[in-house]
């Protein structure tokens, strides 16, 4: 018998030849390996009532057909039952009384490696016992998935990790303060809400001036989905009720470019031709980055005003949801850091930021708080979310997978959009999501004319369903045509024009994943 000293097994330096008061292979021949034990043949024939069979309080239910090792009667199997444990704890009663000292304690993966490297005798023999298999009374055996000697397997740590996520995930809206007081998950967002105004410095408490307009504030609540329409997190976002406001005195200019989608996609066709990865960041709560210059105060947000000073209010430093200069100050915030960083801006759209290092190009397009951004280097797109975080706070930095309803695939092949779940969504929307799938968007010879005496229809639902399938076109250049032929009757719309519209959603019932 020989061992292998380097893999470990005796790093204490004890001889080989024995361990305690035993030699080392009577220690292993009662170390129990998994299902594997060291036995020999001549031990088995003169003591067959010291072999017992491991069994469980759980084998009661099943029936199990094992083949025993050796014949004898089934008194002497009742009497051996009662009079020894089982084989897993004689094992390690075994092992704790052949190895006393702490020096000389093996573990079973010790045990194992060096069972792994005893070269076979020809006297004896390592036997292993193979686990019995186990069939259910109920459960016919041509229907086990697999092997049934494998046992049973379950997704229990699957399972942890998802409820681990989901548990603080609401999948409700309430539409009042009263329905989310009453959610814990929707409270813990509001209470991250307010932690975001005090970090930000967005505004401080003060008492009712006297003279001045106090803008009310109220909660809005809504639930982001991902691509898969899977709800991932709550939004609790406090607004103000920017209808109060008065021109000239609460608020000026109030313009602030956005990116078009032609320009996303001239950026998206780029990208693919220069073999550039692009990315996307959100900046959390973007709008309460934004400096005010007017003098403007809030109402204490509801169901968690002071219970010191009810009466007080706030006085903004900083743009709020709702108001009607966030997108203009947020422009500005954002627009003047990336110019002290040495970007450009671009001479066309406003919203397109570039940037050379070392002949490596960078760009950036700004939509709102979403940035999209890439280059031709991979560490400069890094070096840009760094820059970012140091600056704002960062809700999500990632792959460009989903923007503004559209689903994108960035391969070696190319770029593929779509907007399947945008799809979806309007024929859930319209009651559409059961109808009978058509091939083509409009029949071959369609006409429409005013039908001036058809019978008029809901116009609101009309330039509602106008409204959605104009936006859809942006990556199904095939329903063009028909789309803006029955936009053409959208101040009375009549029978006829509704069934032409309801077609058109009958073929992207029937072409939902079709893209550019």
């Amino acid at each position: 018998m020989e061992f292998d000293e380097t893999n470990g097994s005796q790093g204490e330096g004890f001889s080989c030849d024995d361990v305690g008061d035993e030699p080392l292979r009577e220690v292993m021949k009662n170390i129990a390996i998994g299902q594997i034990k060291l036995k020999e043949e001549a031990e088995e024939n003169a003591n067959p009532s010291t072999q017992v069979e491991a069994s469980s309080k759980d084998d009661s239910k099943v029936e199990e057909e094992t083949t025993p090792i050796n014949h004898h009667d089934e008194s002497s199997d009742e009497e051996d039952d009662a009079s020894h444990p089982p084989q897993d704890v004689q094992d390690e009663q075994v092992v704790q009384k052949q190895l006393p000292f702490n020096n000389t304690h093996i573990t079973s993966e010790q045990a194992q490696t060096q069972a792994q490297d005893v070269e076979p005798l020809e006297d004896s023999s390592c036997q292993s016992q193979e686990r019995p298999t186990r069939t259910l009374r109920n459960h016919p055996i041509d229907l086990v998935m697999g092997d049934s000697s494998d046992g049973v397997r379950t997704c229990r740590r699957q399972y942890a990790s998802f409820y681990e996520h989901y548990s603080f995930v609401s999948c409700l809206e309430p539409t009042n303060i009263d329905e989310a007081l009453e959610d814990p998950d929707l409270i813990m967002d509001m209470q991250e809400e307010l932690k975001n105004f005090t970090r930000n410095e967005v505004w401080v408490l003060e008492e009712h001036p006297q003279g001045k307009n106090i803008i009310g504030t109220k909660w809005v609540f809504r639930n982001k989905q991902d691509e898969h329409g899977v709800v991932v997190r709550n939004k609790a976002r406090l607004v103000a009720k920017g209808f109060a406001q008065v021109e000239g005195l609460d608020f000026g200019e109030t313009f602030a470019p956005i990116a078009r989608l032609e320009a996303i996609r001239i950026l998206l066709a780029y990208a693919s031709h220069h073999n550039m990865k692009l990315f996307q960041m959100d900046v959390k709560s973007a709008f309460l980055n934004g400096f005010i210059n007017e003098l403007v105060f809030v109402e204490q947000p509801p169901g968690f005003e002071d219970p010191r000073y009810r009466n007080h209010i706030y006085r903004l430093h900083k743009a709020l949801y709702g108001l009607k200069q966030e997108p203009r100050v947020w422009y500005e915030r954002l627009r003047d850091f990336l110019l002290n960083k040495g970007f450009k801006i671009g001479r066309v759209d406003t919203t397109l930021f570039t940037r050379i290092i070392n002949e490596e190009l960078f760009v950036c397009q700004i939509y709102v708080d979403d940035i999209i951004f890439g280059s031709t280097n991979s560490t400069l797109c890094k070096d840009f979310g760094e820059m970012m975080a140091r600056e704002f706070e960062m809700s999500m930095i990632g792959e460009l997978n989903f923007f503004l309803g559209f689903q994108i695939k960035q391969l070696k092949e190319g770029t593929f959009i779509h907007q399947e779940k945008y799809t979806r969504d309007i024929l859930k929307k319209f009651k559409m999501d059961d109808c009978k799938p058509i091939k083509t968007p409009m029949p071959t010879n369609g006409h429409l004319n005013l039908d001036e005496g058809g019978k008029s229809v809901d116009q609101t639902l009309y330039h509602s369903m106008i409204g959605s399938l104009l936006y859809l076109t942006a990556s199904m250049p095939d329903i063009i045509f028909s789309v803006c032929m029955c936009a053409r009757f959208q101040a009375n719309p009549k029978e006829s024009h509704l069934s032409a519209v309801k077609r058109i959603l009958r073929y992207l019932k029937h072409t939902p994943s079709i893209g550019l």
